[in-house]
């Protein structure tokens, strides 16, 4: 296990968190797994010390996570906003947790950074913004949940964390590397894998939790958007899957149907590239851009020249602000710019 903070950043750390009572734990808009789980395993852990917690995320999270312990409590900004507000004046302590910019807080940015209390962010995303008081960032990290983990073993927690709070803490690192087939080649990761299986998991049942329980709506919709809507770019070895909001009624799919969608066509013998777009059901003229590779090929680089994102190296994301058919004509023209490293 790998010490994270220097002795004055510990020292800090501890400070913040015996001094504060009641504190917010944030995620950035349209939570994944490492965001829900990773807010949780913190939320969890600040409980047990006997501090006033509650996660806040800006909008609504995927049906699949709802299992996790403590994901029934998580206030959704878009559905709560006064409550969600009154929350957040009262604050006197801030944990921002798996985003490298408060821009990423979207709608919850403007009353989280009003509000004055010191912030603590732990990420594992590249290039982290100047406006928290304490930085825990480690991108070469799988996922924020091992930054948690490095953390809680450097404070000696790590070896007494509860049975819930490992739950989060796996299913949080097993989400964003795809139940470790990317971005999980470090020994590291494992040690952090055993500690948490010592602490009583599961670790089957979360894997069937997250990707072997779906509803007959997201079987269906697979087989329509495989068979149907991707257009595979051979000569690229690249894909593109597209889904608009009226496909989504057509097939009454609930919000994290899609998951794991973008990753399907990397199956294909040869494909380096699969991008995943689809119409966002809650701002209109909004594409949502989601690019997945293997190897070296860079998501993130392209996702940050040509789609307003970022992310990892073989999983990231974006945002178009145009109609389908205008998100994939530039979804086009940025294959064709890395012809270079896609032939």
């Amino acid at each position: 296990m790998e010490k994270i903070l220097t002795e004055e950043e510990q020292r800090t750390f501890l400070e913040l968190t015996d001094n504060a009572s009641k504190v917010v734990i944030c995620a950035h808009v349209s939570p994944d797994g490492d965001a829900i789980g990773s807010t949780l395993a913190l939320k969890h852990w600040l409980t047990r010390k006997g501090k006033q917690v509650t996660v806040v995320v800006p909008n609504f999270f995927p049906d699949f996570l709802h299992w996790m312990p403590g994901a029934g409590e998580v206030m959704v900004y878009m559905k709560h906003e006064e409550e969600v507000k009154a929350i957040v004046e009262e604050a006197d302590l801030f944990v921002i947790a798996d985003l490298n910019d408060s821009a990423r807080l979207m709608e919850l940015e403007g009353c989280v950074m009003a509000n004055p209390a010191p912030k603590i962010l732990i990420d594992h995303h590249l290039n982290p913004a100047d406006f928290c008081q304490l930085v825990i960032s480690h991108p070469e990290m799988c996922a924020t949940a091992e930054v948690i983990c490095h953390l809680l073993h450097q404070l000696g927690e790590l070896e007494v964390i509860t049975a819930e709070e490992a739950t989060c803490l796996y299913a949080a690192m097993m989400c964003d590397t795809g139940a470790f087939t990317y971005n999980s080649n470090r020994a590291v990761v494992y040690e952090c894998i055993s500690h948490l299986l010592n602490r009583g998991i599961d670790k089957d049942r979360i894997y069937r939790n997250v990707y072997w329980t779906c509803s007959v709506a997201r079987m269906r919709l697979t087989g329509y958007l495989l068979y149907v809507k991707m257009e595979t770019v051979p000569e690229m070895n690249a894909s593109i899957i597209t889904l608009t909001n009226k496909e989504r009624k057509l097939f009454g799919i609930k919000n994290g149907d899609t998951e794991g969608i973008a990753n399907m066509p990397l199956q294909i013998s040869g494909m380096r590239l699969s991008v995943f777009l689809s119409e966002d059901t809650e701002h209109e003229g909004v594409v949502k851009v989601s690019l997945r590779s293997v190897d070296d090929f860079p998501c993130n680089e392209m996702a940050a020249r040509f789609f307003n994102g970022g992310g990892h190296k073989n999983a990231s994301g974006g945002r178009l602000h145009c109609g389908m058919d205008e998100a994939v004509r530039k979804v086009h023209e940025a294959i064709k710019s890395y012809a270079h490293l896609l032939k």
